[in-house]
């Protein structure tokens, strides 16, 4: 297997706010990612599904084991973060095997934004070279994803969109029309990140759908209800601009959750996992609202930002109310060091 080696530190640099911040999320995320395909192992029977689980399961393991030695090291305290406590790995099955590869596209698609974004970011030769590590195996891993959905006719591919006959210049502001006028079709950039949206929401339903079975505390059973309704408003919105235009769009997954009621997980797991994926989903509609020149969509994604972005909130807030919230390195507070 291939592991992180991370080369010297010749300056015996200190972490900056960036590498410090980076490294806490990719171990927070990871321990977390331990917990949930550790149990997904226990009930894959599909061999090449069970492979790509597996490789999954080695590369969280490694990238947690180099945090953690990078944070000893360093002195740096080593997050408490997702451990054998959060997880029940005789718990009956809650997914089919068809979802995990959906399950990892998913996740997968947060750990590349998690580790594109650091590696610029990242000063000290060993912390980018680690990052540089964990970019390269995901981007693989992704591939594997992928390469098993279409073997196994899984895959289901974006839409497509006919090649243009020869190269063109905007001419017309009516270009940007959304509302009124002419309103012209959605160019490939729109489609990519609505596709990219639609994928995303359906498998964030589903996994609601599961966590909101399965969830002991009713407060966290609401949550996930509630983020069940959000997550299928948010498909249908982005289904209809598609199917507007009369091209394709990924199908609701809800079918490959099972019945059972039995936790699998924590209730902090649970609400951890989707307040890290509904971060990344804040991020991705920035994307996607960069992207868009039509108003009328644009105006959408700045609508529906606000609903991620409250629902993040009150997740927050019962994690906190509970005292599972773990608390991120932070900059000094100088006010308050100066009336100590």
């Amino acid at each position: 297997m291939n592991t992180t080696k991370p080369v010297d530190n010749p300056m015996n640099e200190t972490l900056n706010a960036a590498e410090q911040g980076k490294l806490w999320a990719t171990y927070m995320g990871n321990t977390m990612s331990i917990c949930t395909v550790s149990y997904m192992l226990q009930h894959v029977q599909d061999q090449e599904i069970r492979r790509v689980l597996e490789h999954a399961l080695d590369l969280s393991r490694e990238f947690t084991r180099t945090i953690r030695d990078i944070f000893t090291k360093e002195h740096f305290p080593v997050p408490k973060g997702f451990t054998d406590e959060d997880v029940n790995l005789g718990a009956p099955r809650l997914f089919t095997d068809e979802f995990y590869l959906h399950y990892l596209k998913y996740v997968g698609k947060a750990g590349l934004s998690l580790y594109s974004i650091a590696v610029p970011l990242m000063v000290r030769p060993d912390i980018r070279g680690f990052f540089t590590r964990c970019l390269t195996a995901t981007i693989q891993l992704m591939n594997e994803v992928n390469e098993v959905s279409m073997a196994k006719g899984m895959l289901v591919k974006p839409p497509f969109t006919p090649y243009p006959a020869n190269i063109d210049f905007v001419k017309k502001q009516s270009y940007l029309n959304g509302f009124f006028g002419h309103v012209r079709p959605l160019q490939a950039m729109e489609i990519t990140h609505l596709y990219d949206n639609l994928e995303n929401n359906a498998t964030s339903k589903a996994i609601l759908i599961a966590f909101s079975q399965v969830a002991k505390m009713a407060k966290a059973k609401d949550y996930f209800l509630r983020g069940r309704e959000l997550a299928a408003k948010h498909y249908d919105v982005f289904r209809a601009f598609m199917e507007k235009e009369n091209l394709s769009t990924p199908p609701i997954i809800d079918t490959m959750v099972t019945t059972s009621s039995f936790p699998p997980f924590s209730d902090k797991l649970m609400l951890f996992h989707k307040l890290d994926m509904y971060t990344m989903r804040v991020r991705s509609y920035g994307n996607a609202l960069s992207l868009c020149a039509r108003h009328d969509l644009a105006a959408k994604y700045a609508g529906l930002l606000p609903e991620v972005a409250n629902y993040l909130e009150d997740g927050a807030n019962i994690l906190i109310d509970h005292g599972w919230l773990e608390q991120a390195p932070q900059a000094a507070d100088r006010d308050a060091l100066a009336h100590v």
